[in-house]
């Protein structure tokens, strides 16, 4: 299938599961767009979703909590200058549909009522980046009992020191359909699975934990028994490492990032402040600042929401426009920002296929898709051995940041000390504070060796979650404050 060629199945599945069985139409949605064109918009549209969600859950080898729910409603959108206006409903009706565009007309004063809503829809067809599974039926409640089970004795195999194990199952599937006021009629069928695990070592006293997990757009069937095994190897070495670690030192010191998942530091400290909303409102640290330099040279970050298979890829956005892989920033230069079409068309730019929603009871914004940085030519090896004194971190736990200065904090859950050149100890409770845009200018090194994270994200933004993937190479980074416990 070619990117952009019109998946009808697709829409065939939409229309059949959030149209045909509340007796709505092509014609009927036509005339709740047109309803709110009465007081001069600019832009309408009506965004069905049915979701059903499940997860699973597993502590002292019994499988405890199980949850399972389906959803749907629609969300109807009125646009008029920079103003919106938004109702949302869990019933689906032709009625439902003209009181929540009657609740929307409130704005229309504003608009210029130049534009008139189309006179039929059109299918815009999306990409084609995963399959439309259903992955709550691609295993029964047993085998999917049984999988938590596996890899809950996968990991108490591999060392007597473990005490505790923690699993879980998680499952979406999600189907969405879009019908704008310009005559664009969209869908998608987005499934999505993960599968976390963390397990408690002790020794003498001393408890320590490990995680690790995965997933992705795709069913149950990808979590194989060498993927099981391997994220059972990760989440209990890491622990065991922590069991050894000694209290991080505390001061500005040279920083190795290890690659994939480190790149949440990345996704918090710059993506943010590159959405179109926060730069449009110039409350961004990168507010004005497009053609200018805001990172070291060599530095390339782009949002790619065109990944196969991937947490944050999308065949399309929620507002029904084809996702996108956006540069950022080239080789140090910011390039652009991340847009939906209300900030893109007040900005005058391109929209970029990033208008990201938790629901149909949300409002869309400009969020990030997958954000990495591409790799560099430098082997890591070599990385760490130009390293005299710091520290290598290789996995993160929680962060934050604050988009106006780009000031951030993070937590390294995995970290050890670099000593003329060689990885020494671990260390425990070092914490990286610094600014995005500083940070950026730091980069001294950038390796060859660029990975994507295993599909665990979830980014927040205003209260709403959805899922994201990061990436990063291996990266040496000059003068970072870190906080220790030392």
């Amino acid at each position: 299938m070619t990117p952009f060629e019109p998946n009808l199945s697709t829409l065939a599945v939409a229309r059949e599961l959030l149209l045909t069985p509340f007796g709505l139409d092509e014609a009927k949605l036509l005339k709740a767009l047109g309803s709110m064109f009465t007081h001069k918009v600019d832009y309408a549209d009506l965004y069905f979703q049915f979701t059903k969600n499940e997860g699973w859950s597993l502590e002292e080898g019994i499988v405890k909590t199980g949850s399972f729910s389906i959803d749907q409603g629609v969300g109807v959108r009125a646009i008029s200058g920079d103003k919106t206006a938004f109702a949302y409903s869990d019933e689906i009706s032709e009625s439902a549909l003209l009181d929540a565009a009657a609740a929307t007309r409130t704005i229309g004063r504003s608009g210029a009522g130049k534009i008139k809503v189309a006179g039929a829809m059109q299918q815009q067809g999306g990409r084609a980046l995963y399959l439309p599974h259903d992955p709550l039926a691609s295993l029964d409640a047993t085998a999917k009992v049984k999988l938590l089970e596996r890899v809950e004795k996968m990991a108490r195999a591999k060392d007597p020191r473990v005490v505790q194990v923690m699993a879980g199952l998680a499952g979406e599937y999600d189907v969405v359909l879009v019908a704008r006021s310009d005559g664009v009629l969209a869908a998608d069928i987005r499934p999505l699975v993960r599968v976390s695990l963390t397990v408690i070592v002790e020794q003498d006293g001393r408890r320590e934990m490990g995680s690790s997990g995965g997933g992705g757009r795709f069913d149950y069937a990808y979590f194989s028994d060498a993927l099981l095994e391997q994220y059972a190897t990760e989440a209990v070495n890491s622990a065991l490492v922590n069991l050894d670690a000694r209290p991080a030192p505390a001061g500005p010191m040279t920083i190795v990032l290890g690659p994939g998942w480190p790149g949440i530091l990345l996704h918090e400290a710059i993506g943010h402040g590159l959405e179109g909303d926060f730069n449009r409102k110039g409350s961004s640290a990168f507010s004005g600042r497009i053609g200018e330099r805001v990172a070291a040279k060599g530095v390339t970050v782009v949002d790619d929401g065109t990944l196969p298979d991937r947490r944050g890829s999308l065949n399309m956005d929620d507002e029904g426009n084809p996702t996108q892989c956006t540069t950022l920033i080239e080789d140090g230069i910011l390039k652009g920002y991340i847009q939906d079409t209300m900030n893109a068309r007040l900005m005058k730019m391109p929209v970029t296929g990033n208008a990201r929603r938790e629901s149909f009871a949300h409002l869309p914004m400009p969020r990030m898709t997958n954000t990495y940085m591409l790799a560099g030519d430098k082997d890591p090896a070599e990385i760490l051995a130009s390293v005299k004194n710091g520290l290598y971190a290789v996995n993160f736990g929680g962060g934050q940041v604050d988009i106006t200065n780009g000031k951030f904090v993070f937590s390294a859950s995995e970290a050890y000390m670099i000593e003329n050149g060689k990885v020494t100890y671990p260390v425990k409770g070092a914490t990286l504070i610094g600014n995005g845009p500083d940070v950026l200018n730091r980069v001294s090194m950038i390796g060859n060796d660029m990975r994507l994270d295993p599909g665990v994200g979830v980014c927040g933004k205003e209260g709403q979650s959805v899922p994201v993937g990061v990436g990063q190479p291996t990266l040496r980074i000059d003068g970072v404050t870190v906080g220790g416990t030392a």
